[in-house]
């Protein structure tokens, strides 16, 4: 059966990785649903979060080839354990003067937050898994996004298993 998967990639900071990455995933007819790279706990060294769909198959076959890559330290299925993932989503939407209560009693429950106010819009900045910023999202629909900027997912395993290189 085919779900989503959430890799975690310790890899070399290095110019190209991120391309040979991609390229790897696309080559094998792999699709990425998000991906996010920043630097890790340690200088030289760049967390890769990707986020793809498939069965355990595929997972596993994605898996062997990151090893291949020579700039991949480590590889973490991070979804076959507990982890902790989040989502950043700014979301512009129209607002009026009338609407404007109305959208910050909708977001209040999200913990979101307004970040910016113009004429006729408001910028509203949420953070938490992704099925809480679809959740948002869906409910201000209604009153009109103008324009929507999701950062994708970034994630850490819960607890002492970590992916640093030893």
């Amino acid at each position: 059966m085919e779900q989503k998967h959430t890799i975690s990639v310790l890899v070399n900071d290095q110019p190209g990785v991120l391309t040979r990455v991609a390229s790897l995933m696309g080559q094998r007819g792999f699709n990425i649903d998000s991906i996010t790279v920043g630097q890790s706990e340690e200088p030289g060294l760049s967390r890769m979060i990707i986020v793809t769909r498939g069965d355990d198959n595929t997972i596993e076959q994605i898996m062997k080839q990151f090893h291949k890559l020579i700039d991949v330290l480590k590889v973490q299925h991070l979804s076959s354990g507990q982890m902790v993932s989040r989502e950043l989503a700014l979301i512009k939407v129209e607002a009026t003067p009338g609407t404007r209560s109305e959208i910050k009693g909708i977001i209040e429950p999200f913990r979101a937050s307004i970040v910016d106010v113009g004429p006729v819009s408001l910028v509203v900045q949420v953070t938490g898994d992704s099925e809480k910023v679809d959740a948002l999202i869906e409910l201000l629909m209604p009153y009109g996004i103008k324009e929507l900027s999701r950062t994708g997912v970034t994630a850490i395993s819960r607890g002492a298993a970590t992916l640093a290189r030893v």
